[in-house]
């Protein structure tokens, strides 16, 4: 597995026009793959752009496979004083171990089915509230192999809502057209997607480092479903 890293020039017309669009974006990364993608049935290739600044965007790609960006160096990047960097991500899931504390990045799209009345088909819709959409995460947290920590109760600082060490932020709304295969009928489809924030301990190695290969949630093709961890400093 590779863990790649990319800094987005926004300053060039190329990058915006990638950053608008989730799709192109997704065209641009499979593009960084010669020939067949990740050779495992069960694999799949994951990114997240993270925008850390107003003008730095940070394009993350985790894949069985070790990608080429000179494309992207060269639509959206610096091509003669910066390229990008892809390390090896095994050794690093490898290393996990239960009981660990780490500080932890996730770009989702936090959904749920509902359905209105008892005939009517159950319909994917996403959450809205930040509650929720904390609340679509705790309940995934077991099965992902990781817990959140939870907030000292002499740190918390509102009744409700600050029980655990995790924050949602960043919420995008966007539309795009997709057509059916089956059909060959164009859709308006809606994507909602979140960055969450916080600190986990580790439950079991085997069932994150499934998580952090194969993604967390729906929309994994837009931007969502990677997360990263980082060397927890306590805060």
């Amino acid at each position: 597995m590779h863990l790649t890293r990319f800094r987005i020039n926004t300053a060039r017309a190329g990058a915006r026009h990638l950053l608008a669009s989730p799709q192109r974006m997704h065209a641009a990364v499979m593009s960084s793959f010669a020939g067949a993608l990740p050779s495992q049935e069960n694999s799949r290739t994951l990114w997240r752009v993270d925008r850390n600044a107003r003008a730095e965007a940070i394009l993350l790609i985790v894949s069985e496979d070790r990608p080429d960006l000179t494309h992207l160096v060269e639509q959206a990047g610096w091509p003669t004083t910066a390229s990008w960097q892809t390390y090896d991500y095994k050794s690093f899931l490898d290393g996990l171990t239960a009981g660990t504390n780490w500080a932890f990045r996730l770009t989702a799209n936090p959904v749920h089915h509902i359905r209105r009345t008892a005939d009517e088909p159950r319909k994917r819709t996403a959450h809205r509230t930040s509650a929720h959409q904390m609340g679509w995460l705790l309940s995934r947290q077991e099965r992902a192999g990781f817990r959140i920590l939870e907030t000292p109760a002499d740190r918390r600082r509102l009744q409700r809502g600050d029980e655990y060490q995790l924050t949602v932020r960043d919420e995008q709304r966007r539309q795009f057209d997709k057509t059916e295969q089956s059909t060959g009928r164009g859709n308006r489809v809606p994507l909602v997607s979140v960055t969450y924030d916080g600190r986990l301990e580790v439950t079991d190695p085997a069932a994150l480092r499934t998580t952090l290969t194969l993604g967390l949630g729906k929309a994994k093709a837009y931007g969502c479903g990677l997360m990263t961890l980082a060397r927890d400093g306590g805060q």
